[in-house]
């Protein structure tokens, strides 16, 4: 039942064609194509040389002795024998190595489609599944433009031109092999038929595997602190299991394709034997005769025997393309036609205007919020923890979009302006902030690599980064580690923090930047904090109240909705909220 319900899914779904893909792939680099195509016809000609010489050896040169025509046969077949070498080193050096560039170029095209996808998207796909529709779905393709594509054609050129020879030496004998052939034909196309909704799975399940895979070394620490290594290599162990019965499928087809090769192939072959030594016996056919056939029905058969192990490949490079290219329709950020607006300088002030939105159907998280930011104020949001505020971060982030309402930017709805626009002056500070393998300088410089040694000395200064590198050895070149892991909260905050600086946005999200630093810390960052915000619009989440006393407005969300606004003084006399809040955290 499982396996219907997967193969009527499978049917729902695009799929790529041959012609597809030949149109897609193959066309586009027809040239190489071409040329690769005329090594194989020189190759698979070259191959027949050494079986249509046999004859004339066995019923010519050695009967009458004729030494000279011996010598000039070892001749034409030696020189057949190095085209054919020299054409399988082209065919490999041409096509494999251009296929790898394909498959190259795809993985930079696929990986720049999934950069340009929305938030949303992100959120409900493991980072692990992605890089295994990056890096693995479109491996297959070196089976259309390499050694696949060279298997399939030259087989087949090189079966038909055996098939005319055949004919041409018994007819009789020739039909009786085709019989067998064109059954295993049927079997063949059934096969495919069924394999590739399995192929197509195995990669879904193996995205599955390694996004677990790298949760589980991302999150070690925590593995490891609860004990759980055990329940962790269950899990994959399942993982795993799902994708050999997956893969034991495939082989159980594709070996029934081989065995019923070998069986048909096999009768065909003891029946030739048996016609052919008749022929003989009865003058028919000459012994030369008999053998030139037997070589070029081994030319034939050859390609067909490996038929079962070509179509495979092809078929897995099929549903490889069949994932790539449902990622690949996907509709991208920056496709939106009502995205026109192209901001080329901005104020900054934002408004929300009866904004809601819900992560769910049904389960609202935020309810007709509305708020002005003027340009170059800061606003402050508090609130208990699932509130909203976060949201609302997102939403001026232009991460989320509101189901409802509208949001501008100097007046200009945002669900108008190109992204790209709007994000080129946007800065973020997050409170788990993401940092990159590499080093210190390396960070910092991320959002403008063409920084000069000032400007980046300056934001280190601002962030008070030198506080801790001008104790490591290598300062700024010192190693972090992934996500920064030899850093501690507070250093990779300040970090961040230095990097946002260095990008000089004009709008600014701080969402619980300061909740890794120690009072130390906090106070340095603050006095940075003070110099970023300057001049610059700033929306800033704390559950540090003590932080944003200084905001031009502070607005209490609660429950998807804002129950309180105004400066710190105003809501302290207020009594609200927003005083119980504060109060509470004084006490502590």
């Amino acid at each position: 039942m499982q396996h219907l319900k997967e193969t009527k899914q499978d049917k729902k779904k695009p799929k790529i064609s041959i012609l597809k893909a030949f149109k897609t792939i193959i066309w586009p680099k027809r040239k190489l194509v071409f040329i690769g195509l005329i090594l194989i016809v020189l190759s698979r000609l070259s191959s027949l040389v050494a079986p249509l010489k046999i004859k004339e050896l066995l019923d010519e040169v050695i009967p009458n002795k004729d030494y000279e025509a011996l010598y000039a046969l070892l001749l034409v077949v030696g020189a057949a024998i190095l085209l054919q070498s020299v054409t399988s080193f082209l065919l490999t050096r041409i096509l494999s190595v251009q296929a790898q560039y394909l498959i190259s170029e795809l993985r930079a095209q696929v990986q720049k489609k999934v950069l340009s996808l929305p938030i949303r998207f992100f959120d409900n796909t493991k980072s692990g599944a992605l890089v295994s529709r990056i890096m693995t779905d479109v491996e297959g393709v070196r089976n259309l433009i390499g050694t696949g594509l060279v298997q399939l054609v030259g087989g087949t050129i090189t079966a038909i031109i055996s098939m005319f020879l055949l004919i041409k030496i018994s007819p009789s004998m020739t039909f009786f092999v085709l019989v067998p052939i064109a059954v295993f034909g049927v079997v063949a196309l059934k096969a495919f038929k069924y394999i590739r909704p399995i192929f197509r799975n195995r990669g879904v399940i193996n995205a599955e595997v390694n996004g677990r895979l790298v949760e589980t070394l991302s999150g070690v620490r925590v593995i490891k602190a609860f004990n759980a290594e055990a329940q962790e290599n269950e899990t994959f162990e399942k993982g795993v299991d799902k994708l050999f019965q997956n893969v034991k499928k495939s082989l159980t087809a594709t070996a029934i394709m081989t065995s019923s090769a070998t069986f048909l192939l096999g009768i065909a072959s003891t029946g030739i034997m048996g016609i052919g030594g008749y022929k003989i016996m009865s003058g028919e056919l000459t012994f030369g005769d008999f053998l030139s056939f037997t070589f070029l029905l081994g030319l034939m058969i050859a390609p067909i025997l490996q038929m079962s192990n070509i179509g495979s490949q092809l078929t897995e490079a099929l549903a490889g393309l069949d994932r790539t290219e449902e990622l690949m329709n996907m509709p991208a950020e920056e496709d939106d036609e009502n995205r026109t607006i192209n901001l080329k300088t901005i104020q900054g002030e934002i408004i929300f205007d009866n904004v809601c939105f819900s992560y769910e159907a049904g389960k609202e998280v935020l309810n007709n919020i509305s708020f002005q930011v003027p340009a170059g104020s800061v606003t402050a949001l508090v609130g208990s923890s699932g509130s909203g505020k976060s949201t609302i971060a997102g939403l001026s982030a232009t991460f989320l979009n509101p189901e409802s309402g509208k949001i501008t930017i100097d007046n200009q709805d945002i669900a108008q302006v190109k992204l790209s626009s709007y994000r080129k002056h946007l800065g973020v500070v997050l409170q788990d902030e993401f940092l990159f393998e590499g080093t210190i300088r390396e960070n910092i410089l991320f959002p403008r690599p063409d920084a000069t040694e000032q400007e980046l000395q300056s934001a280190v200064k601002a962030a008070y980064v030198n506080e801790f590198t001008d104790r490591f050895d290598d300062g700024l070149d010192t190693l972090i580690g992934e996500r920064g892991v030899k850093l501690s909260g507070g250093q990779r905050q300040r970090l961040a923090i230095a990097r946002a600086i260095l990008a000089d946005p004009k709008i600014i999200i701080l969402d619980e930047a300061t909740s890794s630093l120690d009072t130390e810390s906090e106070s340095l960052i603050q006095q940075s904090l003070s110099k970023l915000v300057k001049d610059r619009t700033t929306i800033v989440i704390a559950h540090r109240l003590s932080t944003i006393k200084q905001a031009d407005q502070i607005l209490v969300v609660e429950a998807g909705s804002i129950v309180e606004r105004g400066t710190h003084d105003e809501l302290i006399a207020a009594a609200g909220r927003y005083f119980d809040l504060f109060t509470y955290q004084s006490k502590i």
